[in-house]
């Protein structure tokens, strides 16, 4: 979602009192007599970025109806969670930037990094257990679990030119939808919803998750760096073939495929620019915002047994703005 979108602005202004409760949480469970871990975890924190999850919790809270102060606890968990994630990312992925700055990892090396992900993750779980509910720690477990495996795939996939779509549609729902969806059933669950909008909840936050990636991947291949706050071209450099990827060597010629193959299979960028050729000749972004529109127009399928509010709009418009997201 382009920063500057005023559907997105006002969602968040909505959640605005919320979103700062909510840091006040982070601020407080961060400090820790290590002097290291507080110096990564905030880095990497104050390093910003849309927040998406924390919102998306707090605004189906909204939508719900569910105004307890346990929505301001569990918004941190998730951004615990990510944030952790995000550590553990970089390590892998050996990225070098993030949201427009060094990574953690270029900053503070390997170690730490990993180790601190690790940190956050334990942080969280102490924090989930404050819920004092089942279901949410389920919720909460299963999700993580779910995101490792995620990754651990992604990892056997790399360099691999012939994962077929459906091999990465997995990937992405495990690894990056499963903590939206996670997020959505936690209002539910807060405010006690009965078990069909739980169901719509989750399906919601799956399907926007799902879509937030899909756009993700087109924008290395249509995007600029002032835009997106990381490389052109990272996702090549690892190895992934993603779907504008996979799209553009089933519709490509002979040659064109074996261009594309040999950069996943390597991770060479030399031939970026023919690449980025092959896969705006193929109509490859335009098919992939497509899939990214399905996935959308599902996030609003789901929102259909919700109360109409402010906040469902709100919900609503975030799908919405995902077909034109830049940024």
């Amino acid at each position: 979602m382009s920063a500057n979108s005023s559907s997105t602005a006002a969602a968040l202004a909505l959640i605005a009192d919320d979103m700062r409760e909510m840091d006040a949480v982070i601020e407080r469970r961060l400090k820790s007599e290590v002097p290291l871990v507080s110096q990564v975890s905030r880095y990497i924190v104050a390093a910003g970025g849309k927040r998406l999850r924390p919102a998306l919790l707090l605004l189906m809270c909204g939508a719900l109806g569910y105004h307890g102060d346990q929505r301001y606890n569990l918004a941190a968990v998730v951004e615990f969670i990510h944030t952790a994630t995000l550590l553990h990312d970089d390590v892998v992925d050996e990225s070098t930037l993030r949201r427009g700055r060094a990574t953690a990892n270029e900053a503070f090396g390997n170690p730490a990094s990993v180790l601190v992900g690790d940190f956050l993750y334990s942080r969280a779980f102490q924090m989930m257990v404050d819920a004092g509910d089942m279901r949410v720690m389920q919720t909460l477990a299963e999700a993580t679990n779910v995101i490792a495996e995620g990754e651990v795939l992604q990892l056997m996939n790399m360099h691999d030119a012939a994962l077929s779509e459906e091999g990465y549609l997995r990937v992405i729902r495990s690894k990056t939808a499963k903590l939206f969806e996670a997020s959505a059933r936690l209002a539910a669950l807060l405010a006690q919803s009965s078990p069909a909008v739980e169901k719509s909840c989750a399906d919601y936050g799956q399907a926007l998750g799902t879509a937030f990636q899909v756009i993700d991947d087109v924008l290395d291949y249509g995007g600029e760096v002032s835009e997106m706050g990381k490389n052109l071209g990272d996702d090549l450099r690892e190895g992934k073939a993603t779907l504008p990827l996979i799209i553009a060597m089933q519709r490509g010629t002979d040659a064109e495929r074996t261009t594309i193959e040999q950069a996943i299979k390597t991770g060479g960028t030399e031939h970026m620019q023919q690449i980025i050729a092959i896969v705006h000749k193929t109509g490859a972004l335009q098919a992939t915002r497509d899939a990214a529109a399905l996935e959308a127009q599902r996030a609003v399928d789901a929102l259909v047994g919700l109360p109409a509010n402010p906040y469902s709009v709100a919900l609503l418009e975030l799908a919405s703005q995902l077909l034109v997201r830049r940024s």
